[in-house]
């Protein structure tokens, strides 16, 4: 035995490799432990032949690398679905703000208040919701996205019930309140939900459906709306909703499953938790898999492993309110994401509001006209949703194959040593180059009142453009914060919110005093006067990444020590 040790010591020193399979066969031959000679045989890689990070040369000996787990058990067409089911209940907060300004007429002469009054009840709803997501978006990075969307829509739907009876202006403007409330939250939950299944590396096939319904909304809203109000009344709007809200409830109650980490991991610690977490046809199926183990009418499913599972308990804690304003002001990249996005969303929001009264002014359309105006931006998101999302993809991986490195999309890519601020922004500086031009152009076409077909044509380049790059923004916070991305983007949706009303409120007056030309010409200059911040976090972002993680790990071990003293 000890003579084989030595000869085969002899031939790796002389640098002969041996397969595993030989190895195993001078095992049985010679009848030695297997001990030895897995220590001198080379092993086997079991993956695509790794590549060295700093020569780009392959290592003179494969090591084991072992692969992370995968991070979702749902295959593609599921996780389709599920972003699909999240991104229509996001629909609801756009709709909930465009579909009622068609009334906003009707409403002051029922209530005989003037329109500056009635106005307040936009002013107070877009308010909610920048502040609303800061308290729910967090609890549902502790409690669940469940919990969460059926308190949203709890409130929602109880709202809008209110609203379509309401008697008087002052509960009509507490219960737009209670609105904004319970639909804002759904767009973080959104975001949430796509950081949850999905991986950097195939986040950009996925993020354009989450988009959709925030173009889309906008854009069917003000006709929709406009259609109930002359046919059949305002408060029809709100019983439309209701009735739409309630069957998404029905719908995410039966077949939304939870997806939070915390709670659930990549998907299969499902039967481990609270069975709250369980959508109605997995309890249904259950039951009916195994009609005898059941506890109040609830099955438990029982462990075949040995030692049977803990269970998962129902935990809803007291929202962090200040959860999203200290990942806001504690993280420079983030900071810099958000109030930069904030500031390229108060030019959408600029012309959006404008744009009723100057069509109505300079081209004599009426309010279902002005509605389907709309729409060319609609066709614009929808553009993006097919293409840009694949680009953010394909640029992603073009790094990693520069970097060497091997990329599994159902597998997560440590992103420690990995320039994502770069390979996002660089698919986003292209589009906000365009928005810029859009929105400048935007402002001349309508100063010197230009053909119909240019405001036509100038609404699908800012669907592009402005959504393209709201998708590259939206795919890095969850790519910086995956396990946070609830809390990040309540975040997100304060500064833009914020942000929006205050541009709203001012961008008439602008126009009325220097014209629209160099009212638009201002937010397009304030878009290349702050994009040099985005080149910085470009060449930064990844250092400051690891300073974050560094900090919150000393922090986490600090307070390990103290638990143990």
């Amino acid at each position: 035995m000890q003579a084989d040790h030595q000869q085969n010591q002899h031939q790796l020193d002389a640098g002969q490799e041996a397969s595993h399979d030989n190895g195993e066969k001078q095992q049985e031959q010679a009848g030695q432990a297997s001990q030895p000679v897995t220590e001198l045989t080379p092993a086997v890689p079991i993956s695509a032949e790794p590549v060295s990070l700093l020569t780009g040369e392959p290592p003179s000996e494969a090591p084991v690398v072992e692969q992370p787990p995968k991070y979702s058990i749902h295959p593609a067409w599921a996780k389709r679905l599920i972003i699909f089911g999240a991104s229509i209940s996001a629909f609801f907060s756009p709709l909930t703000a465009q579909i009622y300004l068609p009334a906003l007429p009707t409403v002051a002469d029922d209530f005989h208040v003037t329109a500056s009054k009635v106005t307040l009840t936009v002013t107070t709803y877009m308010i909610f919701q920048g502040i609303t997501p800061m308290f729910l978006g967090g609890l549902a990075d502790s409690a669940g996205r469940r919990p969460a969307y059926v308190i949203c829509f709890v409130i929602y739907i109880g709202a809008n019930i209110g609203l379509a009876l309401c008697k008087n202006f002052t509960s009509l403007l507490i219960l737009r309140m209670l609105q904004s409330a319970g639909s804002s939250t759904t767009i973080a939950l959104c975001q949430a939900t796509l950081a949850d299944i999905t991986t950097s590396a195939e986040r950009g096939h996925y993020v354009g459906i989450t988009a959709l319904p925030q173009v889309l909304a906008p854009s069917l809203g003000p006709v929709v709306g406009g259609l109930l109000t002359n046919y059949l009344g305002w408060r029809w709007i709100f019983w439309l909703l209701t009735i739409m809200a309630g069957v998404n409830l029905l719908g995410l109650l039966m077949f939304f499953p939870e997806t939070c980490r915390k709670i659930v991991g990549d998907g299969s610690g499902r039967k481990d938790s609270h069975w709250i977490y369980w959508t109605g046809w997995q309890l249904l199926r259950d039951n009916l898999a195994h009609p005898s183990n059941h506890n109040n009418g609830l099955h438990l499913t029982v462990s075949t492993a040995s030692a049977p599972r803990q269970k998962i308990k129902l935990s809803l804690t007291t929202p962090n309110i200040l959860q999203s304003l200290t990942l806001l002001f504690r993280s420079k990249q983030l900071a810099i994401l958000l109030s930069y996005s904030a500031i390229v969303f108060s030019g959408f929001y600029a012309i959006g509001t404008a744009m009723p009264n100057q069509l109505s002014t300079l081209y004599g359309l009426n309010d279902i006209e002005i509605g389907l105006m709309y729409l060319p931006m609609a066709g614009g998101s929808i553009v993006t949703a097919f293409v840009i999302g694949k680009v953010i993809t394909w640029n992603f991986h073009r790094h990693a194959r520069r970097l060497g490195m091997v990329i599994d999309r159902s597998r997560q890519t440590d992103l420690t040593a990995f320039p994502i601020e770069r390979a996002r922004l660089e698919v986003g500086l292209p589009l906000l180059a365009l928005t810029s031009a859009v929105v400048i152009s935007w402002g001349w076409a309508m100063q010197s009142k230009t053909s119909l077909a240019a405001p036509c044509v100038l609404l699908f380049l800012l669907g592009v453009g402005m959504i393209g790059f709201n998708n590259t923004v939206s795919t890095l916070v969850a790519d910086i914060y995956p396990g946070k991305a609830g809390a990040a983007t309540a975040a997100n949706n304060l500064t833009r919110c914020l942000l929006g009303a205050a541009s709203s409120a001012v961008i008439l007056p602008m126009v009325n005093g220097i014209g629209s030309g160099w009212a638009y010409t201002i937010f397009g200059g304030l878009y290349v006067f702050f994009a040099p911040l985005l080149l910085v976090l470009m060449s930064r972002g990844m250092r400051w990444r690891a300073e974050e993680k560094w900090k919150d790990e000393a922090k986490e071990e600090k307070r390990k020590q103290e638990q143990k003293a």
